[in-house]
């Protein structure tokens, strides 16, 4: 179980993150006028926390095995809740939030076979590029939609965000796919190997093995 010192303030905001997308989703579940404007605002906010709650720990030394799971975890709702709800509404093509949420899984399950090995598995500098590019496919479309739903002379600007759409769409399944198979050659050690961590399972991980001669050593009186 979590100890309150492991409840620190950068887990703290990666459970809020939690919170914005429960909003997030009943804020596009409902139609109203201007839920895609409140949409925008609160992907926007959640986003930024995700920022916020690292920056936070790396300059306080705060960060923590619950961290390392929370935070990734709390990115990965808020981005499958994104996508599935552009995909609702037609804004991005079904292949891509295939891919993008088939990589999440995957990386989901890495993380349960590392954890039941005794090993937690931290969010890599590709993963973190990957979730960035994401964001700003996601926050963009948002953007292209809030000011269709504003109506008015807004709908040209929504025009203009047509192509980098397209483009950060194209960077987002590609950092994806790309960080997707860095975290399995990363842990292939583990993946691929029948052996318990003991055994030799985490030499993936850069951990140091016990041998059998170390253990005989260990057995003397």
């Amino acid at each position: 179980m979590a100890t309150a010192k492991q409840w620190n303030l950068p887990n703290q905001i990666s459970l809020a993150r939690l919170c914005i997308c429960g909003l997030f989703v009943a804020d596009v579940s409902v139609t109203w006028p201007y839920s895609t404007t409140t949409a925008l605002v609160l992907f926007a906010v959640g986003s930024l926390t995700d920022w916020v709650d690292g920056w936070i720990a790396r300059r306080n030394n705060l960060v923590s095995d619950l961290g390392k799971l929370l935070d990734p975890l709390a990115d990965k709702i808020l981005i499958c809740a994104a996508f599935l709800v552009l995909l609702e509404r037609g804004a991005v093509p079904l292949w891509a939030v295939v891919v993008i949420m088939a990589r999440e899984f995957l990386v989901t399950g890495l993380r349960a076979l590392m954890a039941a090995r005794g090993a937690v598995l931290a969010a890599a500098s590709s993963g973190k590029w990957k979730t960035l590019a994401q964001m700003l496919y996601v926050l963009l479309v948002l953007t292209q939609m809030a000011l269709a739903e504003l109506g008015g002379g807004q709908r040209g600007a929504a025009q203009l965000l047509q192509l980098p759409a397209i483009v950060l769409l194209w960077l987002a399944v590609a950092t994806t796919f790309t960080s997707g198979v860095l975290y399995f050659y990363r842990c292939r050690a583990l993946v691929f190997s029948g052996e318990s961590e003991t055994e030799g399972g985490e030499a993936g991980l850069g951990r140091r093995r016990y041998s059998s001669s170390s253990e005989k050593r260990m057995a003397r009186p």
